[in-house]
């Protein structure tokens, strides 16, 4: 297993996963085809907890826009990390600006979701 590196595009995140425990997905997320895009990054964490995960796994989400695809996709993402949650330490920190009310309304709706992850609100 190796890490992954994902360019950002016009529509996509910039996503970046690191076998040390660092996930990170920065940018806009709004593909033509969310399943399809993602679909290697679902893979690659359900392959990364089935192995040596690290101690810690720190996921860092700084989505400035997303649509409603995109948002039915982050649940199966959450899902997937809340099943590894008794498992192994994960931390999610939802990074957005402090004017961008609607990313900070998303980031508190997934608190109220997924009350076994441990998410963070992170104003930059």
């Amino acid at each position: 297993m190796e890490n992954l590196q994902i360019q950002a595009t016009k529509y996509t995140p910039e996503i970046a996963l690191d076998l040390k425990g660092i996930i990170s997905l920065v940018g806009k997320s709004y593909p033509e085809n969310t399943f399809e895009f993602y679909a290697p990054l679902m893979q690659w964490i359900e392959e990364y907890f089935k192995n040596e995960p690290a101690k810690k796994t720190v996921v860092n989400m700084e989505i400035i826009y997303f649509n409603s695809s995109s948002s039915k996709l982050f649940f199966d993402f959450f899902d997937l990390l809340e099943e590894n949650a008794n498992e192994h330490e994960i931390e999610i920190n939802w990074i957005y600006d402090e004017e961008n009310e609607s990313a900070e309304e998303a980031g508190e709706d997934f608190i109220e979701d997924f009350e076994k992850l441990d998410i963070k609100l992170v104003t930059k």
